[in-house]
């Protein structure tokens, strides 16, 4: 058997079909195929699951359960395998104190930097770090910013205790913090708040001299009596808003109030540390500063005790720059990165490694790039597979599928109809097999017919923010607008910022996870699932609750799940299909009952698209059309929904959200994960919300959706302060008319619709 190749032996991982696959090593390698043929089955929940559980092997049982544990995928055999790094879309955390320079360590350089080279001297490095007490401004922690208490969100000053004049979710009335309050004799709990004496007024905000005895489950136990405000100061001010969920969320957001910190003025650090400069600079300064930008400042410093930190330090920067992030600040939050560009960031650190023979495994790279920075992540896929590395990419542009050595297409369809290998190759091979993909190659696009009239505009004027600098914009109603330009240009502070301020009624569908488990599924999240068993329950005259697998008709055995999963401690946890339900989920009581001819496991087996014809209801009929108009008609109504791939799940939001089609409907790159032979159904689906009477706009890189285009918004010239500027407005082929050097999205535009020279 060669070594050259990861062979893959009858991979059966969810709709796979006992699939066989060759991937050369030391290779660029593409999967491609339609939304739901198997792709990630294949690479990441095969290959990249099985690589990493092996790897895990290696350690002590002590080590592997402190490590995230890979269950053993279904597949008969994988050969050859090499140590893989998984570099996905999952969007980057770490709280208030992640950086995008401290993810990529290019902070710590600067810190040592800064530390040997820079006047006055401050001591060692950590003295300039704002997650170090020696660093970080005594005001704010090194948070930048200090939070506080809106008492008039926090309070009702009309209500009494019992009325419920604490506004906030864990003090509600008759809970355990809101009892510490009235049960502890220092107020009268009929009375408004706004009737307290001054005396009342600070026990019940700062504390008083008092013991309360809270009666709960295990008997009475004495609590020291603390103030409402020193409680809630010292328990919610620290949290990150982004850890909360639900109304919790949104109360916390709306009581904890936060500004700049006015000790460092935002800049985290220490006066001490702020008084150290290098090149005239302090370091928060040069982390304020965009990459491209502190770049040039780099190669501009003559330092004779750094020099050797002062060129790893630029190195790390300009790969930064040469993946399309030259426009992110290094004090910029890994939160508030999207999914494209926090996987590029991870990226930074890879470039720079000196390992080879690694297997690279990413997920669609090119998601949140525009056209003209797709070829600088070719260049970086290629400079990974030229140090000696496997390099396997899951993706649909088809710029990055022609620069593949070995493309592997999975189809032919989507779910059952997927799970296919239906070419393995080059990529001219692909190009005339005459697989969806295959057609999809070297096709031209075509202008949309004569573009729509507006039913007028929705002005925007001024707008002033993050890199925006006055920008005037104009959206027209009644048509399909796609704002575009290079990442980083400013489209989404734009329509995100600015658009929901002159549009009341838009709908925003942007690309924010879905909060999924094992229990969630398409039928539980559209609500389709309520009026089922409804109906279930009115044709057999019983409970509705028998038909939830969440309630009273789940299998008592597995819960409702169908399966079973037995921790097996240091080992990885087993699953198995419930012996008493077999995987149907439901009591034989509830399997019993029949609507339609079905039991309702069969319901959950059904398609989206098979599920129209049988409950053709408006309430289940009309959501489930949703589904298939936007290219999930091959869903199982009862697939758990963290099983889902991440173009699959936004597509369920989408779908989810078009319950009324004569809204302003906005989305955020809703091509992510699409197949480009799946495109031509989603603009179908924008030309009926528009001829409904709605109005929709795209933020979009895909240029078959700015060249069907009414109207288009591009925004550059190029990102961060090189952007930030409406550059054109108008027809697409009014765009086919501006100069190169002026809009990159022209010239894209211009090289796809076959009209090079205008």
């Amino acid at each position: 058997m060669a070594q050259d190749h990861i062979r893959v032996t009858g991979a059966r991982e969810h709709n796979l079909r006992g699939v066989t696959v060759e991937i050369p090593k030391r290779r660029l390698t593409v999967v491609t195929g339609v939304s739901g043929s198997g792709k990630s089955s294949l690479v990441f929940d095969t290959v990249a699951a099985e690589s990493q559980r092996q790897l895990n092997e290696t350690f002590t049982s002590f080590v592997r359960n402190r490590l995230p544990r890979y269950g053993r995928p279904d597949v008969d055999s994988i050969e050859n395998l090499s140590a893989a790094i998984v570099v996905d879309q999952r969007r980057l955390s770490g709280g208030a104190r992640s950086t995008v320079g401290t993810i990529t360590d290019i902070h710590a350089l600067m810190r040592l930097l800064w530390s040997r080279a820079g006047r006055p001297a401050v001591g060692p490095s950590n003295a300039l770090s704002f997650n170090d007490p020696q660093g970080m401004c005594p005001g704010c922690s090194g948070l930048g910013t200090v939070r506080g208490v809106d008492l008039d969100e926090l309070l009702d000053r009309r209500l009494s205790l019992n009325e419920g004049a604490i506004r906030f979710p864990t003090f509600h009335v008759g809970g355990w913090m809101w009892r510490t309050y009235a049960d502890s004799g220092l107020f009268d709990n009929d009375k408004p708040l706004a009737d307290y004496t001054p005396e009342e007024w600070h026990a019940l905000l700062h504390g008083a001299d008092a013991t309360v005895r809270l009666t709960g489950q295990g008997g009475t136990v004495p609590t020291k009596y603390e103030g409402l405000l020193e409680r809630f100061t010292r328990i919610w001010l620290p949290k990150d808003a982004a850890s909360l969920k639900g109304r919790t969320r949104e109360a916390f957001e709306r009581v904890v109030t936060e500004r700049v910190c006015p000790t460092c003025d935002g800049a985290r650090l220490s006066p001490r540390a702020l008084s150290c400069r290098l090149g005239g600079r302090t370091i928060a300064e040069c982390a304020a500063m965009e990459a491209e930008e502190l770049a040039e400042f780099l190669r501009g410093l003559e330092v004779s005790d750094g020099a050797p930190v002062v060129a790893s330090l630029l190195a790390q920067v300009e790969r930064l720059v040469a993946i399309g992030l030259g426009y992110l600040t290094l004090d910029r939050p890994t939160s508030t990165l999207s999914g494209g560009e926090s996987q590029r960031v991870r990226m930074v650190r890879h470039l720079g490694s000196a390992l080879t023979d690694m297997t690279y495994i990413l997920d669609e790279p090119s998601v949140g790039l525009h056209p003209a920075d797709v070829d600088r992540l070719v260049d970086m896929l290629r400079e990974l597979r030229d140090k000696g590395n496997t390099v396997v990419v899951v993706e649909h542009d088809p710029d990055v599928i022609a620069a593949a050595d070995h493309v592997v297409d999975m189809g032919p369809g989507a779910g059952e109809d997927g799970g296919e290998v239906v070419h393995q190759g080059d990529v001219a091979g692909l190009a005339a097999s005459g697989t969806l993909t295959g057609r999809c190659l070297g096709n031209r696009l075509r202008l949309g017919a004569a573009p729509r009239e507006p039913k007028g505009f929705a002005e925007i004027r001024g707008a002033v923010r993050n890199n925006l600098r006055g920008v005037d914009a104009d959206f027209p109603h009644g048509v399909l607008t796609v704002v575009t330009g290079v990442a980083g240009s400013g489209k989404s502070t734009l329509v995100h910022g600015f658009l929901p301020g002159v549009c009341p009624d838009a709908v925003l569908v942007d690309q924010s996870p879905i909060r999924a488990s094992r229990r969630s599924s398409p039928a539980t999240y559209t609500g389709v699932l309520d009026p089922i068993r409804a109906l279930f329950a009115a044709e057999n005259g019983v409970s509705a609750s028998l038909f939830s697998p969440n309630s009273e008709g789940a299998c008592g055995r597995c819960d409702g799940l169908g399966t079973i999963y037995t921790d097996l401690a240091f080992m990885d946890p087993m699953v198995s299909l419930c012996e008493e339900c077999r995987g149907r989920r439901f009591t034989d009581e509830a399997l019993r009952y029949r609507c339609r001819g079905l039991a309702i496991a069969d319901v959950f087996e059904l398609s989206a698209r098979e599920a129209v014809e049988v409950f053709p209801e408006p309430r289940v009929g009309g959501v489930l059309r949703r589904l298939v108009d936007v290219g999930l008609g091959y869903l199982p109504l009862g697939q758990p929904l963290n099983t889902l791939s991440g173009g699959e799940r936004q597509r369920l939001r989408l779908a989810d959200a078009l319950d009324r089609p004569d809204r302003t409907y906005v989305f955020d790159e809703p091509t992510t994960g699409l197949h480009p032979s799946d495109v031509a159904g989603l603009l179908a689906l924008f030309d009926r919300l528009v001829e409904a009477g709605g109005t929709v706009v795209v933020i979009e890189h895909n240029l078959e959706v700015i060249a069907r285009a009414d109207w288009i918004v591009d925004l550059g010239p190029g990102p961060g302060r090189h952007g930030g500027r409406v550059i054109f407005q108008g027809t697409p082929e009014e765009l086919l008319r501006v100069p190169d050097a002026v809009s990159a999205t022209a010239r894209h535009l211009r090289r796809a619709v076959g009209r090079p020279d205008g």
